[in-house]
């Protein structure tokens, strides 16, 4: 039995390339193309899908959140993204949305065959362009796991809800307790962590996982 893809970029002539390029497998067959997240989930909703090809950055719904609410609704499908951003934040993102692959779009060749054979297989596929990005990232987890241990849950929390942009008033309200009481956790937690303001508490949370917020809010921040 042929794998069932769907190829989503809101490029119609990259699409056209790519279906052009798996046309040479005779075990691949590409049964439906999307232009947004909205119509990936549309095709997959109404036929048999085994594995999707996503571009990251799509109108309307983006290829992330597409990823995460394609995995949960249909665990058995597979995702691999194609982008043109090599971008770490990208590349985790859609890994932590559910994603089995990341290849960028300048490596789109017999690498995205390699990728599909082995995600078919159950494994995971980073291309060479973005393995420094999740080696990285995981250098970073590793860094984060070391020094979270020295806030106590409490101040975990807090610094969560720092991150997604509480005040020490609203944290008091949602955690019940003096704003003062929130204060003494900022402080304590600037120190452990050797961070200097609300900014660097903000981007440290971000970029390390503890909150949901987006790359994208890191540019608003002072």
């Amino acid at each position: 039995m042929k794998l069932r893809i769907v190829l989503a970029d809101d490029h119609q002539m990259f699409r056209h390339a790519l279906r052009a390029l798996l046309a040479r497998d005779n075990g691949l067959e590409v049964v439906a193309e999307a232009a947004s997240g909205d119509e990936v989930l549309a095709v997959v909703a109404r036929q048999a899908v085994d594995l999707v090809c996503m571009d990251v950055a799509m109108p309307g719904m983006n290829g992330i959140e597409a990823t995460r609410r394609l995995c949960a609704s249909h665990p058995g499908v597979r995702v691999i993204g194609l982008s043109a951003f090599a971008d770490r934040q990208f590349v985790m993102d859609l890994l932590n949305a559910g994603a089995s692959g990341y290849i960028t779009k300048s490596e789109a060749g017999d690498e995205l065959l390699r990728a599909i054979r082995t995600v078919q297989q159950g494994r995971s596929y980073i291309c060479p362009d973005v393995a420094g990005a999740v080696a990285g990232a995981l250098r970073d987890r590793d860094s984060l796991e070391t020094a979270l241990p020295r806030l106590t849950a409490r101040e975990r929390q807090v610094l969560q809800l720092i991150a997604e942009g509480y005040t020490s008033p609203r944290i008091a309200e949602r955690l019940h307790v003096a704003p003062s009481t929130v204060e003494v956790h900022r402080r304590n937690i600037m120190r452990k962590l050797d961070l200097h303001n609300v900014a660097e508490l903000t981007r440290y949370a971000i970029t390390n996982g503890i909150s949901p917020s987006t790359a994208g809010e890191l540019s608003r921040l002072p």
